[in-house]
């Protein structure tokens, strides 16, 4: 499958780097609701627990999963994210926000082509 559900920018892989060097390894989760809960979320590895009704979009900048509630991914099953980087203070839980930087979603429609591969591929994992 060459269509991916999810991307990140090259700002934003760079930023992962360095949270990496100061965090270990990193995991997104993208939710919905108020306030920063539209902004993906920036955690230690494991330190966000993933359940049954959260789904893998993929990876980011090698091996970052990106996780998503399973009723925001509803919502977001036609688009493809990629996760960008702006300058701003985001939400106070996620990593990023003392660097003076804030992850940001954008995303576009798949094409019809593109969402045929999805379909025939099957429905992303979910959590245990």
């Amino acid at each position: 499958m060459t269509t991916e559900r999810v991307l990140a920018t090259a700002e934003a892989e760079a930023l992962m780097r360095r949270l990496i060097a100061i965090h270990g390894p990193l995991m997104f989760h993208q939710s919905g609701g108020c306030c920063d809960g539209s902004a993906p979320m920036c955690y230690p590895a494991g330190e966000f627990r993933v359940g049954g009704q959260d789904v893998l979009l993929g990876h980011v900048n090698g091996d970052i999963p990106v996780w998503i509630g399973a009723a925001q991914f509803e919502y977001w099953e036609h688009t493809q994210i990629c996760i960008d980087v702006v300058p701003g203070r985001g939400a106070g839980f996620s990593l990023e926000s003392p660097e003076g930087m804030r992850f940001i979603v954008r995303s576009r429609l798949f094409t019809d082509e593109e969402a045929a591969e999805l379909v025939a591929a099957g429905p992303p994992p979910r959590g245990a």
